[in-house]
């Protein structure tokens, strides 16, 4: 059941509920009113009885006679009983016709009040009167026949306004849950026709909604359909680079091998050809590991191997690893305002991943400048661990820098270098996956600034 059907259903079953209690209000006041007037007519009738029966004044007991009979209507089914106390207590003398518990003559007796009493249908009236020494109760029976028809009639015009105001909501809350949902579908109408060959589509924004949350989703949607179309171009440039970087060394090799192999040669051609082969092999050798380490930084989302990792100790390696490979570097650290507690020097991460990763970057530094200083800096401001590697090489073309993280892109200005253009994407996806990020900031000519970020292990 589609959800604009389920909100009219469900307003309508609480509207519903609203109008079924308000009507229950209304027909029980009904019924307390008609009861209460019913009641007042019946004391009427038996205060009048009363005048009439125990009157000494025969002139008076006349004129109470015409008054009731001109102006007091006969009730349905109007009934008159004197029921005499006798002096034994809870006895008393009652007309034939007339069966109503003791406890209604007594309290007659003893109040000054007219006393009410509903058996079935039959309202009873009694009040009690003294003359002399005996003691009576007047009693008045009837049947309110008119309210009854009335409640009936209330009830059967609550009972098919019920019913006629259900559906007139039902069919309200349809058509307004329809026209309200009316955006949603045409979100799905559209998302539904974006596929792999149109992922340019975007969903329209419309400027008068704000920021509901149809505005939202929209927003949210076409920032999920840029980074799926980015994310689409990112592995059809990965896929063609890969295959072009690929293939040059392979056709290398396949074409020295056949030129070789055309005809008979001198040793030393073979070996100068095999020299050849040999440097693309460790060429290709070099760039497929490459590929495998980017590929298996971007699945590899295991963290058990995690342990902590002192980021100044980090640092000392990688000075010492690259010492090794470049003994002519200038490498130099910078390890200021070192807060006292090595807890705060700690980071959860794979020991060997980040070592790649930041090492990376300090080669790349160190060969962009043709092994001028490179300052590595490290601090520990807040929660996070912030290390900037700083050049002073050939900087990066400002049109460049937004695609250095792209696999296989080469800044416009480092063809004289050599490199295959995957070292700061691995970078990227080793330091990502531990929840940091890194920040590159260069002007060509003047030098480049990594920064990377990295969350402190929480005690």
């Amino acid at each position: 059941m589609k959800i604009q059907t389920q909100t009219a259903i469900l307003f309508t079953v609480l509207a519903a509920a609203v109008i079924l209690l308000l009507n229950a209000i209304i027909y029980y006041v009904a019924t307390r009113d008609t009861s209460n007037d019913f009641k007042k007519r019946l004391e009427l009738r038996v205060i009048v009885a009363a005048k009439i029966h125990f009157e000494k004044d025969t002139t008076s007991s006349a004129a109470y006679t015409e008054l009731r009979q001109q102006y007091l209507e006969v009730l349905p089914n109007e009934r008159e009983y004197l029921v005499v106390a006798n002096h034994r207590k809870d006895s008393f003398r009652i007309p034939d016709g007339l069966a109503l518990p003791n406890a209604f003559y007594n309290e007659a007796i003893q109040t000054d009040t007219t006393v009410f009493y509903k058996k079935d249908d039959v309202y009873y009236a009694g009040r009690g009167l003294a003359v002399g020494n005996e003691k009576y109760v007047m009693v008045k029976s009837a049947v309110n026949l008119y309210g009854l028809q009335a409640l009936k009639n209330l009830k059967r015009i609550l009972l098919i306004a019920l019913v006629g105001k259900v559906i007139l909501v039902f069919t309200v809350s349809f058509f307004f849950s329809r026209k309200a949902f009316k955006p949603f579908r045409d979100i799905i109408a559209r998302v539904k026709s974006i596929g792999v060959e149109n992922l340019s589509m975007r969903l329209e924004e419309q400027k008068g909604r704000g920021k509901d949350e149809i505005a939202e989703l929209t927003k949210t949607f076409n920032r999920m359909l840029d980074r799926l179309e980015t994310s689409f171009e990112i592995q059809n440039n990965f896929v063609s680079n890969a295959s072009h970087e690929l293939k040059t060394p392979l056709t290398a090799i396949i074409g020295e091998a056949d030129i070789t192999l055309s005809k008979e040669r001198k040793a030393e051609d073979y070996r100068q050809s095999l020299e050849v082969i040999l440097r693309e092999a460790e060429r290709l050798e070099t760039l497929t590991t490459a590929l495998l380490s980017l590929a298996q930084s971007g699945f590899n989302k295991n963290r058990e191997g995690y342990v902590p990792v002192r980021l100044d100790e980090l640092l000392f390696d990688i000075k010492g690893t690259i010492d090794r490979i470049d003994p002519e570097n200038h490498i130099r650290l910078v390890l200021q305002d070192m807060p006292m507690d090595e807890n705060r020097l700690l980071v959860n991460g794979n020991l060997q991943l980040l070592k790649l990763a930041i090492s990376n970057i300090i080669l790349n530094a160190c060969k962009y400048s043709n092994n001028q200083p490179v300052e590595v800096k490290l601090t520990c401001p807040g929660d996070q661990g912030v290390i900037k590697i700083s050049d002073i090489g050939i900087g990066i073309p400002h049109d460049d820098i937004k695609h250095v993280f792209v696999p296989f892109f080469r800044a416009s200005n480092t063809s004289s270098f050599k490199g295959y253009g995957v070292g700061l994407p691995l970078s990227m996806n080793i330091i990502r996956q531990h929840d940091g990020n890194i920040k590159v900031a260069s002007e060509e000519g003047r030098g480049t600034e990594v920064t990377v970020l990295l969350p402190l292990a929480k005690a």
